[in-house]
């Protein structure tokens, strides 16, 4: 079935073939060296037996073969019987032209999540920032020349081994879109506030939502036309709404339906670090229909690395907490089946800056 040993061979991720009925097909010298087991302990034996995963993943994985689909889960302990678990990322993809046969990439990140669980101050938060900018600097260059090498032998390639080729390109470009996100937390380039309104704004987000990642979703415009303007960073205010409707709509079935609210509270105020209370009347709420947080995440939906979706990196609404912080603001959740509310609270612009006169719940 592996037409091109030294392609296969050469891969540097663990990666296994699996049959129809989840024995093993073949394996990478990278997979017989993270799973400490050689080829002829593998091949043929049933993938579970070999592979111990500290996940509920056979449902999922079953139905990813069934209907043809990939499948990725983040942040679960992989090992074998001759090795202990690491925390890994896993992806199934199937085969092209070969039915019900499935490949399997695991990709090890234990070093990743240690770096992660030892920050613990402000300082190393920084120095940990700063260490992730030049790796997703030093990392993005070589993805490029190995996404470019990949798509030049698939000029000369077919059948399984263009498959190969195809799935080198698409995980390259998925860990570059991660590692934007990862320096998109590393810009400490304070927000340039000025005043914005809200609407303007919401609108831009939606038509972009309505053309694509949430053309299968019914947009509700419920606006208060007199509502004033913010003091916000537009460019990163319009990233929120985007990430917020890309999550809804992620969450939403076809034909679901995502409703954009603003109004005004004037009684909402939030107490600063430094003791001082904020005024935050202006609130945006996106609500969706879909199936709800999760119980065991709802509390910790703002936190890097916090997914509910099984291909989720958890790191778009924990951005969009970063900076809605940053302009002032304040995000809270609140989620039952069939409705989810992400509420945005944000402070006035300076009188001078508003174009319209204030509400009558101004003062």
């Amino acid at each position: 079935m592996i037409q091109d040993p030294a392609l296969w061979n050469s891969l540097p991720v663990p990666t296994l073939l699996l049959a129809p009925d989840d024995s093993i097909i073949a394996v990478n010298p990278a997979a017989e060296l993270f799973l400490n087991l050689s080829d002829r302990a593998l091949v043929g034996a049933p993938l579970w037996d070999k592979v111990m995963i500290d996940a509920q993943v056979e449902g999922p994985f079953s139905r990813a073969r069934d209907n043809g689909t990939s499948l990725f889960i983040n942040d679960v302990d992989v090992g074998s019987g001759e090795r202990a678990p690491l925390q890994c990322n896993i992806q199934f993809a199937p085969l092209r032209g070969a039915e019900g046969v499935m490949i399997m990439l695991i990709s090890p990140r234990e070093i990743v999540s240690r770096m992660t669980q030892n920050v613990q101050s402000a300082k190393a938060a920084k120095s940990a920032i700063g260490m992730a900018e030049m790796l997703t600097h030093e990392i993005k260059n070589p993805l490029a020349g190995i996404t470019g090498a990949a798509q030049l032998l698939s000029m000369g390639l077919s059948g399984e081994d263009l498959e190969l080729t195809d799935l080198i390109v698409e995980e390259s470009r998925r860990i570059v879109k991660l590692l934007e996100q990862v320096e998109q937390f590393g810009n400490l380039r304070p927000p340039l506030l000025k005043s914005v309104n809200i609407h303007d704004v919401l609108d831009r987000a939606r038509q972009s939502a309505k053309v694509g990642f949430g053309a299968h979703m019914f947009y509700v415009q419920d606006y208060d036309p007199s509502l004033p303007r913010t003091l916000a960073d537009g460019d990163q205010l319009l990233q929120v709404f985007l990430n917020l409707l890309k999550n809804a709509s992620e969450a939403g079935r076809d034909g679901g339906t995502i409703r954009l609210h603003t109004f005004y509270e004037p009684s909402l105020r939030l107490r600063r670090a430094d003791g001082s209370l904020a005024r935050l009347p202006l609130q945006v709420e996106v609500i969706d229909d879909g199936p709800g947080l999760p119980p065991a995440i709802a509390a910790d939906v703002f936190e890097p690395f916090v997914s509910g979706r099984e291909n989720g990196t958890g790191l778009g609404l924990a951005l969009v907490s970063k900076l809605i912080g940053d302009i002032g603001g304040w995000i809270s959740v609140n989620s039952v089946p069939g409705r989810t509310v992400f509420r945005i609270s944000l402070p006035l612009a300076p009188r001078d800056d508003q174009d319209s006169p204030p509400t009558s719940g101004e003062t």
